[in-house]
């Protein structure tokens, strides 16, 4: 089974959407206490994953909460129009998850490492973002009404400051006292498919680096004491789990080869993962892989989620113009 795989080669999924499908594969069946939602866009698929209970919780290996999946392969096309609809689709996503007063104020956390592209996500929507803290009171009357204060910040990681991330945040969430954290941050994904055009929500927080194995200090609304939604894009996938993927295609292909069939159900599953661990050598449970496009993609997805951001907390945002807005 995946899951078991997974497990064997320490790869922790930080997308609910794929923890869900790989779950309900190896069981099939559908997951008791986890609700899923489709609906469709024209250049995106959104999906909604509520996980309601504990038990659920621990089969899922996700706390409870609301995971939002908007996938958008159009992500990967130089379309500024197609690029704001996506964005629309974000902020309207984000706003549900919201629980504002007009006046609320907000805290947005790039996390990452800006000196690595696939890790650059998090600082690159900081760059872009709408930020309102310090200059609300002068904005033009026509916009200081809906424009809520926005505090951005990109703490870096803990190989560039020496500090663990939360413990930076939560030194800055004591002394500016936001009512809501978003903290961004790239993520690792089992689909190569999904590099760089899926973007996930949750109102459960974020745990930085889980995805290629560095485990951190959570933030989330019992770390942080006010509440915390993560936005994550999948920038990397495992090779294990490309190579595994490798092996699983050729196997299917082989099984409808009556020659071959009966030697091919006989393989024993552990000797799959043995292969896959010796292909990759040192790196067996630590390579990890990104498009070479990379750069392009960071770039297109800062402007996106600055953009969705921007849209669903300030009211004044007109949301076919939010791109004038963008620093």
């Amino acid at each position: 089974m995946r899951s078991d795989l997974y497990r064997s080669l320490g790869i922790k999924i930080d997308m609910a959407l794929e923890a869900h499908d790989i779950v309900r594969g190896d069981t099939g069946q559908e997951i008791p206490g986890v609700q899923q939602q489709k609906q469709s866009f024209e250049h995106a698929e959104v999906t909604v994953i509520r996980i309601l209970d504990a038990s659920a919780a621990q089969v899922m290996g996700k706390p409870v909460g609301t995971y939002i999946t908007i996938d958008a392969p159009a992500i990967r096309e130089n379309n500024k129009q197609i690029h704001n609809e996506i964005a629309e689709v974000l902020a309207k996503q984000l706003s549900s998850l919201l629980n504002l007063t007009h006046d609320a104020s907000v805290l947005i956390v790039g996390l990452g490492n800006w000196n690595a592209t696939p890790d650059a996500l998090g600082p690159r929507v900081v760059n872009y973002t709408l930020v309102t803290r310090h200059l609300k009171k002068y904005a033009p009357q026509d916009l200081s009404g809906g424009l809520r204060p926005v505090s951005a910040l990109a703490p870096g990681v803990l190989g560039i400051t020496g500090i663990e991330t939360a413990e930076i945040i939560k030194g800055v969430v004591e002394k500016t006292r936001p009512d809501l954290i978003i903290a961004i941050d790239a993520l690792a994904t089992q689909s190569t498919d999904r590099i760089a055009t899926s973007i996930q929500l949750a109102d459960t927080g974020i745990s930085p680096g889980a995805g290629i194995g560095n485990q951190r200090m959570g933030i989330n609304k019992e770390t942080m004491g006010v509440p915390v939604i993560a936005i994550g894009v999948p920038t990397v996938v495992n090779a294990a789990v490309i190579a595994q993927g490798a092996l699983d295609r050729f196997m299917q292909q082989m099984a409808t080869n009556p020659v071959v069939r009966d030697t091919v159900k006989n393989i024993n599953p552990i000797t799959i993962q043995e292969i896959v661990k010796s292909v990759l050598g040192p790196y067996s449970t630590n390579l990890m892989v990104t498009p070479k496009e990379i750069d392009d993609l960071i770039q297109s997805l800062g402007k996106i989620i600055a953009g969705g951001i921007s849209i669903a907390l300030h009211p004044s945002v007109d949301p076919q113009e939010f791109h004038m807005y963008l620093h």
